[in-house]
């Protein structure tokens, strides 16, 4: 049986009554009725550039929750500056290199009644962000664990793209590394699905080209950036189009890629041979078409990729090939 955690509703706070401490929090001249979980681990969204986003949840978790585990404690800082907010609780620092080690103890308060919250700088923990490492301990804990919702970015470029949204798959920020890059790019090629990435400004241009050699020109899709913010901006187009935005009017601040998914056929994964199939093959096309055998190698490795994106090694090919003359 899988298990699971039930908290118990009330029409204003989602908690039952005895849940935890209620907050009146003003909201557009009405009163609004907050519940803070008590015994809780709370994972609350910050704004992802626009301070209004910030829900009244949020608010009073801030005011009222007995921990703050922040991803970067300034920025915590900056944030209830701009709210109006006094934070009561113990703030304390949850980021990517101390989360693991720090998830026991921030547990232990939750378990002595305390509430819990854990925020990132924007955006919802654990997407990309730090908060993954308490969930998981919470969950093998039998400790409970609830969000407040609000901002995302990955949702916001998907509906302000134009591209369908039914059916998506998030990939997080593109590797680094070019070659690595594209290895994950020609094993997303031929997903049907709207495929949602992040991308850095130092990157992008980079990113554009990896994205035009793998998928082509011609895929539709969108480049938002600044999402919420004053000067947000979506640049809509093919792939093509957009790298040529890119190199002449290269994008200021954090972004988000949305590709349109791969039409029917489209990108359809070649059959993924072993090292004497490509090898046997090469040998034929270097026949057939008069041309050295490393370069019927190289074109015959890059058109089939292994069903992870990976290039067969070249010399190993080229090592069959000689192996089967000999």
């Amino acid at each position: 049986m899988i298990g699971d955690e039930t908290i118990n509703d009330d029409t204003r706070g989602g908690f039952a009554e005895d849940g935890g401490s209620d907050v009146d929090v003003e909201l557009g001249g009405t009163s609004l009725d907050v519940n803070v979980p008590r015994g809780t681990v709370v994972l609350a969204a910050t704004p992802i550039g626009n301070t209004a986003d910030a829900s009244a949840r949020l608010v009073a978790l801030l005011e009222r929750a007995d921990i703050v585990a922040a991803e970067d404690t300034r920025r915590l800082y900056a944030l209830v500056n701009r709210l109006g907010v006094h934070v009561s609780g113990r703030v304390v620092a949850n980021h990517d290199h101390n989360e693991r080690g720090k998830a026991d103890g921030l547990l232990d308060e939750a378990a002595a009644g305390a509430t819990v919250l854990v925020v990132s700088d924007a955006g919802m923990p654990t997407i990309n962000d730090p908060g993954l490492a308490i969930v998981r301990r919470a969950i093998e804990r039998g400790l409970p664990v609830t969000c407040a919702p609000g901002p995302s970015a990955v949702l916001d470029a998907l509906a302000l793209s134009g591209l369908p949204t039914d059916r998506f798959c998030y990939e997080g920020f593109l590797p680094r590394k070019h070659a690595e890059r594209v290895q994950h790019l020609r094993a997303l090629k031929g997903e049907r699905r709207t495929i949602v990435f992040y991308e850095t400004l130092h990157r992008i241009v980079d990113a554009m080209a990896d994205l035009e050699e793998v998928f082509g020109p011609e895929r539709p899709m969108a480049l938002c950036r600044e999402l919420t913010k004053d000067y947000e901006q979506i640049r809509r187009g093919t792939i093509g189009e957009i790298r040529h935005s890119v190199e002449t009017d290269p994008p200021r601040g954090e972004m988000v890629l949305v590709i349109g998914g791969a039409a029917e056929g489209e990108g359809q994964a070649a059959e993924t041979l072993d090292v004497e199939a490509l090898a046997a093959l090469a040998t034929r096309y270097a026949q057939e078409h008069d041309v050295r055998i490393k370069d019927a190698i190289a074109k015959v490795v890059a058109e089939h990729p292994g069903a992870d994106g990976a290039l067969a090694n070249k010399k190993q090919v080229y090592a069959a090939v000689l192996a089967t003359r000999g």
